[in-house]
């Protein structure tokens, strides 16, 4: 019975030999301009500050919370600034105060001489004060 050898078929080795070396470049590509690439650090860098800076600003945000909470804690709670604040919410005033009109917008007082009001417009108590 004769033997006979079957010649190996090249395409096989070539093929995996073509498929490695596609994925070798594949990987290529991607390390050098890919996502996570050398190409994009410089962009994940930037955005790495933009959003520490973006972190540390609503820090200081939470702490102002915090500090404005902890002011209307029961057990340090100031009679000042509570009375200074429901005046504020409700529209009230003593008739010890004066009422100086700011305008929202500027920051500024609305009249920066009382001359120009008379002396009927003016609460009799506060004439004495502005006359002194």
């Amino acid at each position: 019975m004769p033997t006979r050898l079957k010649k190996r078929a090249i395409w096989r080795p070539l093929a995996l030999s073509a498929a490695l070396l596609c994925f070798q470049g594949y990987l290529g590509f991607s390390a050098i301009g890919g996502q996570f690439g050398t190409e994009n650090r410089k962009q994940i860098i930037a955005d790495i500050e933009v959003l520490k800076s973006r972190s540390s600003a609503l820090q200081a945000e939470i702490d102002a919370y915090k500090h404005r909470a902890s002011l209307m804690d029961t057990r340090r709670l100031d009679p000042d600034l509570v009375t200074e604040r429901a005046r504020a919410l409700l529209n009230m005033a003593n008739a010890d105060d004066i009422i100086v009109m700011v305008d929202p917008a500027t920051g500024k007082p609305t009249s920066s001489s009382y001359s120009e009001l008379s002396e009927s417009q003016l609460n009799p108590n506060l004439a004495d004060v502005i006359d002194h």
